[in-house]
């Protein structure tokens, strides 16, 4: 079994099983397939705007062809859907963040809960792995276990970590971290912020605040803001997608826990609706388990029909 087919096995199972029984014993695709096709879209959490927009397509080309074999409708839903993925994730999708920029600073934002800490965490000591050398920048100051688990990570990782007390101002921890990290020549910095969401008036001001304060010492910091979610919760994933991109410029997503969950189609509705590129996906608890995401092979992982029965 490959990575993403691992990542994408209850999603896929879920909606092969909807799928499969809408078109059993069917000579065409008629308005009881589509609406079950809609049905399989929905439950796997893609989302109203995203599920309609696939349907009117299908509908479209079905009123060409007429009659369509279950083989030719998967195939169908997987041109649709690969589409809607084609968001660019430049610069390769071997490395997707742009190490042009020393040091690169990657802001990751996400409400608490969604494994943003541990996303951190992972992506240090992926990068520390390839020789580069990171330094992470704990400015969640309103929860202490946020810096006790940054702490841990940088130990496991062999990384520095700049940290004030809790309580401390985050931009000021944002501050000190990159200016240490231009002064030790780092390749990369990773900067926790307070994954709040009560008040987007609030959480827009800081990361204001946050951002500002580094571009003092880098004037075109953060060079990436990447939003954790997980995709466990669904719909909840979207609607804090949605908040956090308005209260700052997110230019890609990082996706947790998608091999936990029958809803991984809500990642497909993210990228659709905030035309923003998934680049990570956690699929376990190890610190190997932040993967690069393939957009051809989560498509191709979420179509394929190996161990899927009809």
């Amino acid at each position: 079994m490959g990575l993403f087919d691992k990542g994408v096995k209850k999603t896929k199972e879920s909606f092969f099983q909807r799928l499969s029984r809408a078109v059993v014993g069917k000579s065409r695709v008629d308005d009881s397939v589509l609406d079950a096709i809609e049905e399989a879209l929905v439950a796997s959490d893609m989302g109203v705007d995203t599920t309609l927009k696939i349907v009117d397509s299908l509908e479209e080309r079905v009123e060409r062809d007429k009659y369509m074999s279950f083989d030719e409708l998967v195939g169908m839903l997987r041109e649709e859907i690969g589409s809607l993925m084609d968001v660019e994730t430049a610069p390769s999708s071997e490395e997707p963040l742009d190490f042009s920029h020393k040091p690169l600073v990657v802001m990751v934002v996400g409400v608490n809960g969604v494994g943003k800490t541990t996303t951190i965490g992972k992506l240090a000591a992926r990068y520390k792995a390839q020789g580069k050398k990171v330094m992470i920048g704990a400015a969640d100051t309103f929860r202490a276990a946020a810096v006790d688990q940054l702490q841990i990570w940088a130990d496991r990782s062999g990384v520095d970590i700049v940290k004030q007390g809790m309580g401390a101002d985050p931009a000021s921890v944002a501050f000190d971290t990159v200016k240490s990290a231009v002064a030790k020549e780092a390749d990369v910095v990773l900067i926790d912020t307070a994954g709040r969401l009560h008040n987007r008036i609030d959480l827009m001001n800081e990361l204001t605040k946050i951002r500002n304060v580094m571009r003092k010492v880098i004037p075109d910091a953060p060079h990436e803001v990447l939003l954790v979610l997980d995709a466990s919760t669904g719909q909840n994933a979207y609607q804090q997608a949605r908040e956090f991109s308005r209260a700052t410029d997110i230019t890609s997503l990082a996706v947790t826990k998608l091999d936990g969950t029958a809803k991984g189609g809500v990642v497909i509705g993210i990228v659709d609706q905030l035309k923003v590129p998934v680049k990570f996906i956690g699929i376990g608890e190890g610190i190997d388990d932040l993967k690069v995401f393939d957009r051809k092979e989560f498509v191709n992982s979420l179509f394929s029909r190996q161990d899927i029965e009809k």
